[in-house]
C-alpha cells in the first residue's frame, strides 16, 4: 500500500511519470482536473461552485477543492493507496490533507517531487506548444507560471521535508532515465 503526492514543475514529466507509478503500484493516479471535471460532470454542490470559478477564470478555493479531494481519497479505489497530483498546492492544503488522511487512519508514505532544469523545461513546454498549437504558451508565459509554481511549492515541499516524508528525483534525462530514478526511489518503500 503506497499513498503519495508527485509534485514537480510544469513541464517536469510529471503526467509521464505518474502513468508509470500508478501502473507500477496499482493505484489510482488522481489529479485536481479529474476531480473537477467529475464533479462538473455529475451536478455535485461541490461540482457546480467550482465550475463557477473555472468559468470566470479563476482559481477554485480550498473551501471547495479540500471537500472535493477529501470525497475522492475516501473511494473504494484508493484502499490500497493513491497517487495524488496537483494536490496539495500550499502548506494549508497539506495540513487539511494531513488531517483527512488521519481521520481515516491513514497517512502518506511519500512526496516525490522531480526537479527538472528550468531552461530545459522551458525548451519542453516551448516544444509542446507548438505541437499542440498553443500559441499563447509563450516563453515569458511559461517562465511566469514556472515563478508561480515555485513560489507556491517550495514552502510545501519544505513542510514535507520537515516530516520526513520528501524525496526528490532528478528530471533531467529520457524518460526511461528518470524511470529508473524514480523506481530506484520505490523500491526503497
Amino acid at each position: 500500500m503506497t499513498r503519495m503526492i508527485l509534485i514537480g514543475p510544469p513541464g517536469a514529466g510529471k503526467g509521464t511519470q505518474a502513468k508509470h507509478i500508478a501502473e507500477r503500484l496499482n493505484i489510482p493516479h488522481i489529479s485536481t482536473g479529474e476531480i473537477f471535471r467529475r464533479n462538473i460532470t455529475e451536478g455535485t454542490e461541490l461540482g457546480v461552485r467550482a465550475k463557477s470559478y473555472i468559468d470566470k477564470g479563476e482559481y477554485v478555493p480550498d473551501s471547495v477543492t479540500n471537500p472535493m479531494v477529501e470525497a475522492r481519497l475516501a473511494a473504494p479505489d484508493t484502499e490500497n493507496g493513491f497517487l495524488l497530483d496537483g494536490y496539495p498546492r500550499t502548506v494549508a492544503q497539506a495540513r487539511v490533507l494531513h488531517e483527512a488522511l488521519a481521520s481515516m487512519g491513514s497517512e502518506l508514505d511519500l512526496v516525490l517531487e522531480i526537479d527538472a532544469d528550468l531552461d530545459e523545461v522551458v525548451k519542453r513546454m516551448l516544444h509542446r506548444a507548438e505541437l499542440e498549437h498553443r500559441p499563447d504558451d509563450t516563453e515569458d508565459v511559461i517562465r511566469h507560471r514556472l515563478e508561480v509554481y515555485t513560489e507556491l511549492t517550495e514552502p510545501m515541499a519544505t513542510y514535507y521535508e520537515e516530516h520526513d516524508l520528501l524525496r526528490r528525483v532528478d528530471g533531467n534525462g529520457t524518460i526511461e532515465e528518470v524511470t529508473a530514478r524514480i523506481d530506484q526511489i520505490l523500491d526503497e518503500l
